[in-house]
């Protein structure tokens, strides 16, 4: 009997390896659909979200869960969305999506999202987590001294990396700077006198948010230097960015730098310089790459994303990642559509006598739980 490739990859047990937690709480539908997009600015009054490639996604594949027909309106499906807590929303998404193990990042309004903990319960599913290291620089920082901060984030880090549930680490050094920084680790004194300028802004009422590229970098070769797998966020993401700094392309002397620890470098999403990403994994045996939430974000046209990721980069270097925040719907779809393009390309493939099924199937399952399974020591089969 020919091989059911649909069958064997709907089947995988995902694991999802940037991720960020489901909804613990009620939000309205303006919330809800500030979320289905990564602008940070208001919906305009005179358009809805629901009208995007994510939205008509949302409605053509989510409605069906919640006993609408696929493709219901916007309306009845925000009413039958409403009429249900978030407890049974992510109990509902996150067990349909199929995921085996979640990789929860925790450092962006983690107060509104269930933890690793919580999605562990609600998915039915093992979970981990992904520290920030902004997130835990900025802790650190308003104890510290400016000489001292290196090394009370150093102990933190390490402290944080010895925890049984922590899984790796992720820096956003491409919202607060870009990757067009010094490849070099700096000096003492070039981070005590970035330190001292950030700590007195902290001390005269200023947020303490970590912007100096000299802290940055500390935090990234700090970080390199505990072992353990480095995601960065790459390309597309919400204004605060500057997209053309985030081309993973300008990290290549960093990458070169970093090559001799084997240290794991992940770069997440990607989009749309996800084939330079590709590139950079063929290149560098430490470089990783998924095109996270932009298959989410690119809905019907996903399979498309789905099947460029697999263009020029060794099957072994590549993951999957849904980077959903929020909504369950998200977790759901991030799963079924690289499912659906991950089908399409290779049953295509497959067809036109380019590759056998067998070869497809463990592609499938490399990318989809295996590769990240190795990189981050777990249990495939939990």
């Amino acid at each position: 009997m020919p091989m059911d490739l649909t069958a064997v990859i709907g089947g995988i047990a995902l694991v999802d390896h940037h991720v960020h937690g489901a909804l613990r709480e009620v939000v309205g539908r303006p919330e809800f659909e500030g979320m289905l997009t990564e602008s940070d600015r208001p919906v305009p009054p005179w358009m809805t979200q629901m009208d995007s490639q994510l939205g008509f996604a949302v409605r053509r594949h989510c409605a069906p869960l919640l006993g609408l027909e696929p493709s219901a309106g916007a309306g009845d499906y925000w009413a039958a969305r409403s009429a249900r807590e978030p407890e049974e929303l992510a109990r509902l998404f996150l067990r349909a999506s199929g995921t085996g193990h979640w990789l929860v990042e925790t450092g962006y309004k983690g107060g509104m999202l269930l933890g690793p903990a919580g999605m562990a319960a609600a998915g039915g599913a093992e979970a981990r987590e992904i520290v920030r290291l902004e997130s835990l620089l900025e802790e650190v920082a308003p104890g510290a001294t400016a000489a001292g901060l290196r090394d009370a984030f150093r102990a933190a880090l390490r402290a944080r990396c010895a925890e049984p549930g922590v899984a790796g680490l992720k820096s956003v050094v491409a919202y607060r700077h870009g990757f067009d920084f010094d490849p070099a680790p700096p000096g003492d004194a070039e981070v005590a006198g970035a330190a001292g300028r950030w700590l007195r802004r902290i001390a005269a009422g200023a947020a303490p948010r970590v912007t100096d590229p000299a802290l940055l970098r500390m935090a990234l070769w700090e970080a390199v230097r505990t072992g353990l797998p480095l995601q960065l966020h790459a390309g597309y993401g919400d204004p605060d960015i500057e997209l053309h700094r985030c081309d993973p392309l300008l990290l290549t002397r960093w990458l070169r730098a970093v090559e001799p620890t084997g240290t794991a470098v992940l770069l997440l999403h990607c989009y749309p310089y996800h084939r330079g990403a590709g590139y950079l994994a063929q290149a560098f045996p430490h470089v990783y790459f998924d095109a996270g939430l932009a298959i989410n974000h690119t809905g019907a046209r996903s399979a498309a994303v789905v099947a460029e990721t697999l263009e020029l980069a060794p099957f072994a270097k590549i993951l999957y990642s849904s980077d959903a925040w929020g909504p369950p719907e998200l977790h759901y779809l991030g799963a079924l559509l690289w499912r659906r393009g991950m089908t399409r390309a290779l049953t295509a493939w497959v067809e036109e006598g380019e590759w056998t099924a067998a070869d497809a199937a463990r592609v499938a399952i490399m990318i989809g739980r295996d590769n990240a399974a190795r990189l981050y020591g777990l249990d495939p089969t939990g």
